[in-house]
């Protein structure tokens, strides 16, 4: 085995498996790189402030309001005590820090040289700037509110433990619809647990399928108490929630982003308990309301369809239905008797007509001339003798007279002489 001492690269990029750094050496190279850099400031939220009597050095973590990310602070006492107001937790901050490296943990924290409290006017500068850019992406746009449903099946609510927010909301809704239910979500309202809780109740609700409705609520407060539902992060997943949301914080002057991107804006836990459900009581009004219209439309109907029936039945046609068939019955025997007798009249001028036509053929009848004594001769052949040149003496001839007839024989009249 080689005693020659193994060669320690110069640089990170230097080292290979074969030849890497002992842990020590990179302790060593960060805590050098990081005591180099340059202090810088940053803005937060402070939380678990710890400040220890006799102690100078103190505690605290610097959380980023919007995302779940912390550092570890240490600061002197006389920084603490240069400030207006003693530091409290969940107050918004801006410190002037230095990184650094402790080795033996391979923790990475800050040291505070100065602390500012983030005033009012530059929390409401944030605020406007936030809300513009969520203007501009369509966060606080009407065409994404949707309606509250008419009677929810279940009411999803987040709000402080044993609040008065919690008690006007509940007792305003069932006061208007007594059988109203509740799905109750106790959280922080205030302070840097505030965002996470309320996200994490948000998100537990939208995906309760029974749930028809989440209000907020939170009573009054200042504008840094009422910052948590102003926060970016809770903006963002009230608007990406399937379930209606209604924003109930403060009192009717306070004015949070929630009341932007929530589809109902209530001024107030009182008027949330009001908008959520019907009232019972106006609804029965307007039902019984409703039926009694319909009845009187029903019964104006019925009069209207009644006094039209009188009508029509005090009209002569109706008041005596056989008047119209006695009348055409009176007719039909006026026209039949007519009709018959103009045939009776039509008969007998036909029957005299046909009187006069007899007397007419029969006056030119051979018959009637034969009536007179005239005779009829036929000769051998049957046929009528019209002159004496048409038979011969000794033919046979048939002579008809009125009444009869009888043969004759024909004879010369010269030989008679």
């Amino acid at each position: 085995m080689s005693n020659t001492p193994r060669k320690i690269p110069a640089t990170a990029g230097e080292t290979t498996a074969e030849q890497p750094w002992p842990v020590r050496l990179l302790s060593s190279k960060l805590t050098d790189y990081v005591s180099r850099s340059p202090a810088v400031w940053v803005e937060g939220q402070v939380v678990q402030l710890t400040r220890r009597p006799g102690q100078t050095t103190c505690y605290l973590t610097l959380r980023d309001p919007d995302v779940d990310l912390s550092f570890n602070v240490s600061v002197h006492v006389r920084v603490l005590d240069a400030l207006p107001t003693p530091l409290q937790d969940g107050s918004r901050v801006v410190m002037r820090a230095r990184a650094q490296l402790f080795p033996r943990r391979g923790s990475l924290s800050l040291f505070a040289e100065q602390i500012r409290p983030v005033g009012v006017g530059e929390l409401l500068a944030q605020l406007d700037h936030l809300r513009r850019l969520l203007t501009a992406e369509g966060l606080f746009s009407a065409d994404r509110k949707r309606p509250l449903p008419f009677l929810p099946n279940v009411v999803g609510l987040i709000c402080g433990r044993a609040s008065a927010a919690e008690r006007d909301v509940v007792e305003n809704a069932r006061r208007r619809w007594p059988a109203v239910r509740f799905e109750i979500r106790a959280v922080a309202v205030q302070g840097p647990k505030a965002v996470e809780d309320v996200v994490g109740a948000l998100r537990s609700l939208d995906a309760d399928p029974t749930v028809d409705v989440v209000v907020v609520a939170r009573g009054g407060g200042s504008v840094e108490d009422l910052l948590p539902f102003s926060n970016e992060a809770l903006l963002r997943v009230v608007s990406a929630c399937r379930t209606p949301i209604v924003s109930a914080i403060g009192h009717e002057v306070d004015k949070p982003l929630l009341d932007l991107v929530a589809d109902v804006a209530a001024s107030t836990p009182t008027d949330a308990g009001k908008r959520i459900v019907p009232d019972m009581e106006a609804e029965l009004n307007g039902i019984r309301q409703t039926r009694r219209r319909a009845r009187q439309a029903v019964t104006s109907r019925l009069q209207r369809e009644a006094a039209t029936i009188a009508s029509l039945r005090s009209r002569p046609v109706l008041a005596d239905p056989h008047r119209l068939l006695t009348d055409r019955s009176d007719l039909v025997t006026n026209q039949r008797e007519r009709a018959a007798r103009a045939l009776a009249n039509r008969l007998s001028h036909a029957h005299q007509d046909v009187g006069h036509l007899r007397q007419r053929v029969r006056a030119l009848s051979p018959l009637a001339t034969m009536e007179r004594g005239y005779a009829v001769v036929s000769g051998p052949g049957g046929q009528v003798v019209r002159s004496a040149g048409e038979i011969s003496p000794g033919d046979p001839l048939r002579i008809r007279v009125h009444e009869g007839e009888f043969a004759a024989e024909a004879r010369a009249l010269g030989s008679q002489s």
